[in-house]
Formats: structure tokens, C-alpha cells, sequence
């Protein structure tokens, strides 16, 4: 009996470690961010992360976020269709091919 080597969701790296880097404010909207977050969430240590900024954005302004990840996730829609049409015309053509050479 063939052995299947099932991914269990705890085994896959969800979490997007850009999350926990450090806000950067070299721009006067991520200045913005970056204080408006840190007066808000009131930060021990000073240190603003991108993720400390998403959670005040999400509730501060959710419908720019939502606009945000539904734009993104139409992208990654229309891009795996794209690359399923790819690899279908791959396998068309090596099937193709390995007609041509079996003959």
C-alpha cells in the first residue's frame, strides 16, 4: 500500500513573518501610521510592528482592508487560472512529443 504523506494545518507556516517586522516610518503616511498606532495601542517598548499597524487599520478602517484583500485574493484567482491554462498546454504539448517519439 502506497504511504501518503498528508500536510496537517499546525505542520504549515500560516503566520507571515513581515508581520512581526519592525514599522519603518520613512514616509509621512507610514509616520502617520506608526504614531497614530503607537498613541493608540499605547507601546511599551516604542517598537511598532506592521502587525500592530494591520490590527488598528482593521479596526479603524475595515472597509479599506477588505478592498485590499479582495483585490488581492481576484489576483491570485485570475493568476492560478492563468497557470492552470499553462500547465495545460505543457502537458498537451510533452504528450504531444512523446506521441511523435513512441511512433
Amino acid at each position: 500500500m502506497k504511504e501518503e504523506n498528508i500536510t496537517k494545518e499546525e505542520d504549515l507556516e500560516l503566520e507571515n513573518p513581515d508581520l512581526k517586522e519592525e514599522a519603518i516610518a520613512d514616509t509621512a503616511v507610514k509616520q502617520f501610521l506608526v504614531n497614530y498606532t503607537g498613541d493608540k495601542l499605547q507601546s511599551e517598548d516604542e517598537k511598532i510592528t506592521v502587525g500592530m499597524i494591520v490590527e488598528t487599520v482593521a479596526e479603524e478602517f475595515p472597509e479599506f482592508l477588505m478592498a485590499v484583500a479582495e483585490e488581492n485574493w481576484v489576483r491570485g484567482y485570475h493568476q492560478a487560472l492563468h497557470d492552470v491554462e499553462q500547465g495545460e498546454k505543457i502537458l498537451e504539448e510533452n504528450e504531444e512529443v512523446h506521441k511523435e517519439v513512441s511512433e
